[in-house]
């Protein structure tokens, strides 16, 4: 048999404490959720806004309006009758002291009743009452006379002792005060005056109850606060009103404009009346067409360039094929011819290969802008490819005296890459570093994460000045047009290693600084259709010195305001790459 432990059980306490951690949590968690929600619907709404700070601004004036109004009626309420109970309190005392006039001495024997007589005189003549004003006369103890009040109640609980030392002295005061006089606790204004006689001075006090003039003030402040409530509900509403009639065409000029920025340059937003919203709307329209007609207009000279440089590629590989053909036996046979001869071969060779490249680049480029190129991506082995580029590179580097050094793992770096496209971009970068080199060594760098690999080639020529990062993967730029050409490069290549770059999902960066060399980055992701998010080698080379004192961890803005520049060059979407130490 199982008991359940006591209520006062330590079990028991610690499940009770869980359970109010656990409520404590979800509130919490609740809190923090309508927040963040009230939160962007604030950031994300105009409409929002504009009413919530219409509220709160109109809440804070027509609260203070209602405040002094309600102020203004109570004091105005109060005002009166402190008038009229003055001026009673005035007239009583004038008739209180012809009547006690009469008297010089306080034994006398009609002296009492003609205090009662008075004072019921003074209170409306009935000795009955038990509400409404109340007169008391009262005199100092040593008089011997009685005090006397109508109604007869007990008034000293409201005569204060600071108001009676007062009117003691000669003076007429008053005060408001709060008690129960007759069974009922109201709030009573309160005067007293000073009746001089022949044997002394008695004391005159009207207490007269408020009540009314409360219950007055009262209906005034409700009436002026629902009155204001609904005032800020209505300018609440009217603000929402008016602020709904500018925003929905805004509304719909964003959404025209997303659906514009989609590709369907046919929309348009629809015009209504000849005020400034539709002149917006006309506006908007007018854009929209002339933006249309450009875009179809530059879509079709882009068409119309991209099938000129495919069909002249392929109309000039007929003439090529021929020249080759005639080149090739004249080349061949060179040292028969005298000197000037020969040379004219092997220029005319040299000539010719370089034609074929630019022709196969020009292909190259069509297909790419076509969209046609497509990725064969398999699981590859990137320290063979490196090896095997360095080594076709190997020969043209000892003839311009540049030395290609590489750090490879000693370890297969695998990747899901076309092996094709990666070759042709490392054989661009390092062909570029080895023309730029200035016969100093070329550093070819490979390594990897859990996410992406990336190959960096490093030179130490000439570099690139402020601003040539975002030139360098233009087409047909070049950063020193009066360089002698050493490998007779087309002006393509970076252009296209870009595009095989995008094709992984890749990036493809520059860094340079002048006199410091150049490095260009090339990630890939390590499993194809990944997205990339960081880089295993940083873009800035560890032995540069930065200006200002930046960092080192190769962050594009750290380098990018001095002397030396970088460029992100990322995927279609245009993310740029994050760089680890």
């Amino acid at each position: 048999m199982v008991t359940s432990p006591p209520p006062d059980s330590p079990t028991a306490a610690s499940r009770r404490l869980h359970a109010a951690r656990v409520l404590w949590r979800a509130l919490a968690a609740w809190s923090a959720g309508l927040v963040a929600g009230l939160h962007q619907t604030w950031r994300r709404s105009l409409q929002v806004r504009v009413v919530t700070i219409t509220l709160v601004a109109s809440s804070l004036l027509v609260g203070g309006f209602a405040y002094l109004i309600a102020d203004k009626i109570t004091n105005i309420l109060l005002e009166s009758a402190e008038t009229d109970v003055l001026l009673r309190l005035q007239n009583g005392s004038e008739y209180a002291s012809k009547q006690f006039g009469l008297y010089s001495q306080p034994q006398e024997a009609q002296l009492q009743d003609t205090i009662d007589g008075t004072v019921n005189y003074l209170a409306g003549g009935d000795p009955a009452q038990t509400s409404g004003v109340v007169v008391a006369i009262t005199a100092d103890r040593y008089t011997g006379i009685k005090p006397r009040t109508s109604p007869d109640v007990q008034v000293r609980p409201l005569i204060s002792p600071e108001l009676r030392a007062s009117v003691a002295a000669g003076n007429v005061a008053h005060q408001i005060r709060t008690g129960t006089l007759g069974g009922q606790r109201t709030k009573y204004l309160v005067y007293g005056s000073p009746v001089p006689t022949r044997f002394g001075q008695l004391e005159l006090y009207y207490l007269v109850p408020l009540a009314r003039q409360d219950a007055t003030a009262a209906d005034a402040r409700a009436t002026v606060v629902a009155t204001g409530v609904a005032l800020v509900l209505l300018l609440g509403l009217l603000a929402a009103l008016v602020t709904r009639l500018v925003v929905t065409p805004v509304r719909v000029a964003a959404r025209t404009a997303q659906r514009l920025s989609a590709g369907l340059l046919d929309q348009r937003m629809a015009v209504n009346g000849e005020d400034d919203l539709a002149l917006l709307a006309a506006s908007f329209n007018q854009m929209a067409t002339n933006l249309q007609r450009q875009i179809l207009r530059l879509e079709e000279m882009s068409r119309l360039q991209r099938r000129f440089t495919s069909d002249v590629s392929h109309e000039l590989r007929t003439p090529l094929t021929t020249v080759r053909m005639a080149a090739d036996l004249i080349f061949a046979e060179r040292d028969e011819f005298d000197p000037a001869v020969a040379r004219s071969a092997e220029l005319l060779q040299a000539e010719l290969d370089r034609f074929e490249e630019l022709l196969t680049d020009l292909l190259e480029i069509s297909r790419f802008d076509a969209g046609f190129a497509m990725l064969d991506s398999e699981p590859t082995d990137l320290v063979p490819v490196v090896h095997r580029v360095a080594e076709r590179l190997g020969g043209l580097a000892e003839r311009v005296g540049v030395t290609i050094e590489l750090d490879v793992p000693a370890t297969p770096v695998i990747a899901e890459v076309d092996p094709r496209r990666v070759e042709r971009v490392l054989r661009n970068l390092v062909g570029n570093a080895v023309e730029h080199g200035e016969a100093k060594p070329v550093l070819i760098t490979l390594g990897m994460d859990e996410n992406a690999v990336a190959i960096t080639v490093r030179d130490h020529g000439v570099g690139l000045k402020p601003g040539e990062e975002k030139l360098v993967f233009n087409r047909f730029w070049r950063a020193d047009p009066s360089r002698a050409r050493q490998t007779g490069g087309t002006g393509l290549g970076l252009s296209i290693s870009l595009e095989d770059a995008r094709l992984h999902g890749g990036w493809l960066e520059a860094w340079g600084a002048p006199g410091q060399g150049a490095q260009f980055r090339l990630t890939l992701p390590a499993r194809a259709g990944d997205r990339l998010t960081t880089s295993p080698l940083r873009l800035v080379p560890a032995d540069v010195t930065l200006p200002f004192g930046g960092p080192r961890d190769g962050g594009l803005l750290a380098i990018g305001r001095g002397s030396a520049g970088a460029l992100s060059i990322g995927p279609a979407d245009g993310d740029r790459a994050e760089v680890t130490s």
